[in-house]
């Protein structure tokens, strides 16, 4: 059974987000000025972009919570002894094991973490990275929304919540704050996330079949972080070969 806290960090939370960015935007203190994207008919409000080509989302801010809820998280810490075994993002319905990724082409059925020297885990203070195929009970949804425009389109990620579990029985928490909808597949497509000043993590999924086309890119920024359960944190992986 969840906890009180960990239901108003899942259930409540993103409605004060949600409620919160609402609130911006009427007051005009939440303005994109770059062009927009051409979205589908019936897909929503038009996508803003930067210069960049990213869709970027400014995150409320918020007062302090109660101090009986988890605290901000703290000054990164070595990661070393700590690696990424969950990632939950309820408003998606995505729920997968993370493991180490292959040397080899991506598994199916878990979502995968780099091992770059540059990149860190959950608390670090570096950029984490973690990718899964765009397919159904893995970042499929991702894909849905950003690349097709479907479900709200690219829009329906703001602020949402992303929910990280770490092999030392801990849930970090981030909020979507940008998107990059199609990023070169060649060298550089890590030039982002290693050139981050602070812990981001980013998401990576694809935008259609074969290797050279562009990857999709979800940037969240870190929220809370909570002890959890062994068990809540330790899911059973079952990485299959994708077919």
């Amino acid at each position: 059974m969840k906890s009180i806290a960990a239901a108003f960090r899942q259930r409540v939370m993103p409605a004060v987000l949600t409620a919160a960015g609402v609130t911006l935007l009427a007051s005009g203190l939440l303005q994109f000025g770059a062009p927009a994207l051409a979205r589908p008919a019936g897909s929503g409000a038009p996508t803003p972009t930067s210069s960049d080509g990213s869709i970027g989302y400014d995150p409320p801010s918020l007062p302090p919570l109660d101090t009986t809820q988890p605290s901000p998280s703290p000054t990164p810490t070595p990661d070393s002894h700590r690696v990424a075994t969950r990632i939950v993002i309820d408003g998606l319905d995505i729920d997968l094991a993370i493991v180490r990724a292959p040397s080899g082409y991506p598994w199916c059925n878990v979502a995968m973490y780099l091992t770059e020297p540059r990149l860190g885990q959950p608390g670090g203070g570096r950029s984490v990275y973690l990718y899964a195929h765009a397919r159904d009970g893995m970042f499929g949804p991702l894909y849905e929304r950003v690349t097709l425009g479907l479900h709200g389109g690219a829009n329906s990620l703001k602020n949402m919540l992303v929910l990280v579990y770490t092999s030392d029985d801990h849930v970090y928490e981030y909020t979507i704050t940008k998107v990059y909808p199609r990023v070169p597949a060649d060298t550089h497509f890590l030039d982002r996330p290693f050139a981050a000043k602070s812990e981001t993590l980013w998401l990576q999924t694809s935008t259609g079949h074969g290797g050279s086309l562009p990857k999709l890119q979800v940037v969240a920024v870190p929220f809370f972080d909570a002890p959890t359960t062994h068990a809540e944190a330790h899911p059973k992986a079952r990485p299959i070969a994708c077919g």
